[in-house]
């Protein structure tokens, strides 16, 4: 028998890997298919030739399959019931981001975790490839000194359709929380003030604010600069944004796509007007899993040593946070504090 008796709730495109990661698992046994509309749940067992059960409500689900472990994988409307359900019922939870809608919703699952004695954690795959992991070993080695200033530029036009085109701040709520959350995790500081101007520009296709410039003040005395657009065609930047960190001896870039690396500052007997640089490749050590693989390994492999996983939601409180502050910025067009 299965160690883990996996609930999958939500039959959706982003199901799809989460489902296909669950089968590559001797240890674990997806037994059963939430969603609202049943129908879409017995498609995607057939597509994946699954024998579970079926069901359109989380707790029946739960209680009729005995299972311990439930795949959040709905909208962000339905996380926290979904997340606090499953909780209260004896589960460990792995979901998608964002934790909720609001932070509320958020502090009121992580009280439901810590309550319930249970994990959950939260879906944070763009921690999980080789080159930002280097990027992040170059900046915490100290080669390029203190660290100043973080810069982050997104610039995308996807044409999604759908509800992303009608949500009010579709780039900061949907997206931005990725970049966010790999800002923590390069830097390893979290946020302590944001000010945040969101707008639509020209040309968009969105009905909400696309676009967005934030500045993060960080606990460790760097500043995080924020600039990105869901509505800007041409010169596309990578989906994991482009990277500069400026530091006390140099400088670590990373474009989002090839390996990072930093140039750091020449010493010589004078002082010239500009200094010359040495440049550093970064080592790209790490053999884990891209993605969303590379996530759920980490988390699994948290619960079998009985440990908080990277992504726990005691951590991922601070990415979603940087999420609802910068919009609560830009509604007021202050800064707000953390």
């Amino acid at each position: 028998m299965a160690e883990f008796k996996v609930v999958v709730a939500g039959c959706g495109g982003m199901s799809h890997s989460w489902i296909e990661y669950a089968l590559t698992r001797k240890d674990a046994e997806i037994v059963a298919l939430v969603d609202l509309y049943e129908e879409t749940a017995k498609k995607t067992a057939e597509k994946y030739e699954l024998d579970c059960h079926t069901y359109t409500d989380i707790k029946t689900a739960i209680k009729e399959t005995g299972a311990n472990l439930v795949f959040d994988v709905t909208v962000p409307g339905s996380h926290k019931e979904i997340t606090v359900t499953a909780l209260s019922l004896g589960c460990n939870v792995f979901g998608e981001k964002p934790m909720g809608e609001s932070t509320v919703d958020a502090t009121e699952m992580l009280k439901a975790a810590k309550e319930s004695g249970k994990s959950y954690s939260v879906m944070q795959n763009r921690r999980y490839n080789k080159q930002i992991r280097a990027f992040r070993d170059l900046i915490q080695s100290g080669q390029i000194g203190a660290q100043g200033l973080i810069s982050a530029d997104f610039f995308l036009g996807p044409h999604f359709g759908g509800f992303r085109e009608e949500m009010a701040s579709p780039l900061i709520l949907d997206m931005a929380i990725h970049t966010f959350d790999q800002a923590r995790f390069i830097s390893n500081a979290n946020p302590v003030s944001v000010y945040c101007h969101e707008f639509n520009q020209a040309g968009s296709w969105y009905k909400g604010n696309a676009s967005a410039i934030c500045i993060f003040e960080m606990d460790n005395g760097a500043v995080f600069n924020y600039r990105g657009s869901w509505s800007a065609e041409g010169a596309p930047t990578s989906w994991e944004s482009a990277w500069r960190v400026t530091g006390s001896k140099g400088t670590a870039i990373w474009d989002g796509t090839n390996a990072p690396y930093a140039e750091i500052v020449k010493h010589t007997a004078e002082t010239p007007f500009l200094n010359d640089f040495q440049k550093i490749e970064a080592d790209l050590t790490w053999d884990g899993k891209d993605g969303h693989f590379g996530c759920l390994d980490e988390m699994f492999a948290a619960l079998i040593e009985g440990r908080k996983a990277e992504t726990d939601c005691t951590d991922n409180t601070h990415s979603v946070s940087m999420v609802y502050k910068a919009i609560e910025s830009a509604q007021t067009g202050k800064k707000v504090f953390f």
